[in-house]
């Protein structure tokens, strides 16, 4: 019933690193590591998403536009838009969907 789990702690930064945290019809939860100038390639959301930074600094790039995500900050966007994110450092973040 209760656990305490140590997915996000434990992911390295080693290229790209997802864990699926959460799979449900209508929630998805992903943890995210990012090492430093590695990319998360283009890709799109099938839901609203919500990124969240836990650790590190992030660019996320979206119609063209760059944004730099740092430590706790949030960017929602929209599904099914091209989106890429680069590591600005080595960088963990959720995707909340």
């Amino acid at each position: 019933m209760y656990a305490l789990r140590n997915e996000i702690k434990d992911l390295g930064f080693e290229g790209l690193q997802i864990a699926k945290l959460v799979k449900e019809e209508l929630l998805d939860i992903l943890a995210i590591s990012l090492e430093k100038d590695s990319v998360f390639p283009e890709h799109t959301s099938p839901r609203e998403a919500h990124l969240i930074v836990l650790e590190g600094a992030i660019e996320f790039r979206i119609n063209g536009k760059n944004y730099e995500i740092g430590l706790l900050q949030q960017f929602d966007f929209p599904p099914g838009v091209k989106h890429s994110v680069y590591a600005l450092q080595n960088a963990k973040f959720l995707i909340i969907r």
